[in-house]
């Protein structure tokens, strides 16, 4: 029998966020390059202390940064984020040239930019482990915040979709 374990994950539907980082770069405005990449793997592991991971491809550039910055900000989508999902999931040149037009501002604990949507939070480095071929990076959360309720952002199906509340 054939695992075919992509092909059944696509029935479990994901929030969708963005998270992102910066790493010092003498070239760029305020001397920071930010960077930001779509994930849909943002799972809470401990309310007691607040802890969060998220998975990412080994040998990401934005991951490499991540590790090197030791925090990061994660902006969950809302059902109207796909755009922005959409883009922040192409290469890291695309994503920097939509940075600088994205709604974002810098998180007061990290400086990693947050982007408008339903709630955000801002994580340091606690650990991480290699889980096949990704990183799994577990976060202590610093700082959370909520918006205005809004419908969210899913992936189901290998689509974004915006989901409406029951």
């Amino acid at each position: 029998m054939e695992l075919d374990l992509r092909t059944v994950m696509r029935h479990f539907a994901t929030g969708v966020g963005v998270v992102s980082s910066w790493t010092e770069d003498p070239g760029e405005p305020g001397g920071r390059r930010h960077d930001a990449v779509t994930v849909n793997s943002l799972i809470p592991v401990s309310y007691d202390p607040p802890l969060v991971a998220l998975s990412l491809r080994q040998g990401s550039a934005f991951l490499a940064d991540l590790l090197t910055a030791g925090f990061w900000g994660v902006s969950i989508l809302a059902a109207d984020g796909a755009d922005t999902a959409r883009t922040l999931a192409r290469p890291r040149e695309h994503r920097a040239e939509a940075l600088r037009t994205l709604p974002a501002s810098p998180g007061p604990h990290t400086g990693a930019l947050l982007l408008d949507g339903p709630g955000w939070m801002e994580c340091a480095l606690a650990d991480s482990f290699t889980v096949g071929d990704h990183l799994m990076v577990i976060g202590s959360v610093l700082a959370t915040g909520v918006r205005a309720p809004q419908n969210p952002l899913v992936f189901l199906h290998g689509a974004l979709t915006p989901a409406t509340a029951a």
